[in-house]
């Protein structure tokens, strides 16, 4: 079933996501289109939509803080030597068109928006595929193009002076629950093992369910995971680690990031073979 403003992704014909490309929220969230609920194949939801701690985390999606000093993430912003700060410069995303509309994915154009101008123009890919009888893959590309007749910079708390919250690109709240989800890589544990480190992969994994995160490109893969487990349960690919990232007119930045939804609690390996299924070419 899909509107103007839905549209429902399916797994072997089960839903398992509905994206709202029109949301109506207030200027404050940086209204933006999102994924939510998504779910396991059981049905297990495995997102939040604007929770009580944090307002602006809107289930899955592409969120950015700092585009040239406008906000395209929602809540307050980090201002260098002052900390967090209500500041009037939201921005929004506003979807165009579907370029494709299938009931397992789409292609999709928006335009950032901030100040009455056009700042970015968005090519979103996203696409769901069954791994398993209890697992599936979400892959979600982004590109965004200068369209100023200037240059553009992407920044992120961190690249403003906050130490470790370079919070910013592809993002995803995570289903909070009685106690904070378990955090892995192949290498390493727990939130301060693998928080603003680049990995292949990264596994979220709560009471009944595990998201499995990778880059998809080699470029996507050099970018550090932003994870919080105990304050929240969220994990983000940051796009503006240690420095802000310069977009000429003209120039485009692409990322891709390819999450396993799965039934159960996977260890390493099972995260990882279904990682290699997920992103094999």
């Amino acid at each position: 079933m899909t509107s103007n403003d839905t549209t429902v992704l399916r797994v072997a014909g089960r839903p398992v996501g509905r994206y709202v490309t029109r949301p109506e929220l207030p200027a404050r969230l940086s209204p933006r289109p999102y994924l939510h609920p998504v779910t396991t194949l059981a049905g297990t939801a495995v997102t939040e939509l604007a929770p009580a701690d944090h307002a602006h985390h809107l289930g899955v999606g592409v969120a950015v803080p700092d585009v040239e000093g406008f906000n395209f993430w929602g809540g307050r912003t980090y201002v260098r030597d002052q900390g967090p700060t209500e500041l009037d410069n939201h921005g929004s995303q506003r979807h165009i068109a579907f370029q494709l509309r299938d009931p397992d994915g789409f292609v999709e154009e928006l335009r950032w928006v901030a100040a009455g101008g056009e700042l970015l123009r968005e090519r979103r890919t996203v696409a769901a595929t069954e791994l398993t009888d209890q697992a599936w893959a979400l892959d979600l590309t982004f590109s965004l193009t200068n369209v100023t007749k200037g240059p553009l910079s992407i920044g992120s708390p961190a690249t403003n002076g906050r130490p470790g919250a370079a919070y910013g690109g592809f993002f995803w709240r995570a289903r909070k629950e009685a106690s904070a989800p378990e955090v892995f890589t192949a290498g390493a544990d727990g939130e301060d093992g693998v928080h603003g480190r680049p990995a292949d992969w990264l596994a979220l994994r709560g009471g009944t369910w595990t998201l499995v995160f990778a880059g998809a490109t080699e470029r996507t893969r050099r970018d550090p995971w932003f994870v919080r487990t105990e304050e929240y349960p969220g994990v983000g690919s940051s796009l503006a680690h240690e420095e802000r990232v310069q977009l000429p007119p003209g120039e485009t930045v692409v990322r891709r990031v390819v999450t396993v939804v799965a039934d159960g609690r996977l260890d390493r390996d099972a995260a990882a073979s279904l990682v290699r299924k997920a992103v094999s070419p």
